[in-house]
């Protein structure tokens, strides 16, 4: 991939705890990608009209407070339906082991766990989008 790697980055929903989805976001910066952050309290439908707008490659997610098997889902139908099925989609924060089995048959990429290596991140969405 010769070009930078594009990337959205955001919070769904009323989830205010950023730190996270903060420095994911300046570290992808730091590597040379395209990152732009939509910050908190953002919609489904907001995230997804940023990835058409942009032509992401990537959309990063954080959650904190659950519902995230219910939000991937719609994010990823709504990612279907605007021919963005591409977009490899990386979430991170506190998701339940349980949960993560489900998150990859939905299409999600790979789970960051709390205490994610930043260089695990970057290595994982340059090896990815550069296969």
């Amino acid at each position: 991939m010769a070009e930078k790697i594009k990337v959205i980055t955001g919070k769904i929903g009323l989830d205010d705890h950023f730190r996270g989805i903060e420095v994911v976001t300046k570290a992808l910066r730091d590597a040379g990608m395209e990152v732009v952050y939509l910050g908190i309290a953002q919609r489904i439908e907001r995230m997804v009209a940023a990835a058409v707008q942009e032509d992401a490659d990537v959309i990063g997610l954080s959650f904190l407070c659950g519902g995230h098997v219910q939000v991937m889902q719609k994010l990823m139908n709504q990612l279907q339906e605007q021919g963005m099925g591409h977009v490899l989609v990386v979430v991170g924060g506190v998701i339940p082991d349980e949960d993560i089995p489900t998150l990859k048959e939905l299409g999600v990429g790979e789970v960051f766990l709390p205490g994610a290596k930043t260089d695990d991140i970057k290595n994982y969405i340059f090896t990815t989008m550069n296969e």
